[in-house]
């Protein structure tokens, strides 16, 4: 998995992701099921340049999910501009 796009499969866009995406610099993507954490940083850090300070992961119904922290210094705003989720 080198590609960034077979590891971060789409945005997860709710209502709550929307609010931490303004409120706690945190964007939420659907990720593959075998990605690990660090996979999925340097797949953030590779499609959108930003510095990626912290990713979770949890699981359910709907897939493995990844909370991806922007560093201070970029804005998550911007990613999810990029990423079409505005």
């Amino acid at each position: 998995m080198n590609n960034p796009y077979d590891i971060l499969l789409k945005p997860f866009v709710t209502e709550k992701s929307m609010l931490q995406i303004e409120r706690e610099n945190k964007i939420w993507f659907i990720v593959n099921e075998r990605a690990t954490r660090n996979q999925i940083k340097k797949a953030v850090e590779n499609i959108s340049g930003m510095k990626v300070e912290d990713v979770n992961i949890m699981r359910d119904k709907e897939g493995k999910k990844a909370i991806v922290k922007i560093a201070k210094s970029f804005s998550a705003e911007e990613l999810a501009t990029k990423l079409g989720i505005f």
